[in-house]
Order: structure tokens, then C-alpha cells, then sequence
């Protein structure tokens, strides 16, 4: 067993990129929806960034990083 258990670094990094993506599109979609600035507006546009920093950090931490420190 390794150092962080039996984590399964492959699925986490495709769930973490594809949480990435759903918030991005999601954010992207909402916020052309909402007409003038709004909390509902600035929340959107906040997923829309978490979805970009998740989706490229997730398959860097859990496909590259995690696994060489096994």
C-alpha cells in the first residue's frame, strides 16, 4: 500500500477534470443568462474560473504529481 493508501489516481484526475469542465460550462452558460450585474452573476463568473484552475490542476496532481511521490 502506498504512502496515501489505495486511491485510484487515474479516475480522480478524470472526475476532477471533468468537474472542471461541467463548472466552466455551467458558469459560462448561467452568466450569458443573467442580465446586469447581480451576487447570482458574480458567483457564475467565479465557477466559470474555479472550472478553468480545477480542470487543469486535477489531472496535474493526481496524474502526475501524487503518483512519482509513491
Amino acid at each position: 500500500m502506498g504512502r496515501y493508501g489505495a486511491l485510484d489516481y487515474p479516475r480522480l484526475a478524470k472526475a476532477g477534470f471533468a468537474l472542471g469542465v461541467t463548472m466552466f460550462v455551467g458558469g459560462a452558460l448561467g452568466a450569458t443568462l443573467i442580465e446586469g450585474p447581480s451576487l447570482a452573476h458574480t458567483l457564475l463568473i467565479d465557477a466559470e474560473a474555479l472550472g478553468i484552475l480545477l480542470g487543469l490542476f486535477a489531472p496535474l496532481v493526481f496524474g502526475v504529481v501524487l503518483p512519482l511521490t509513491e
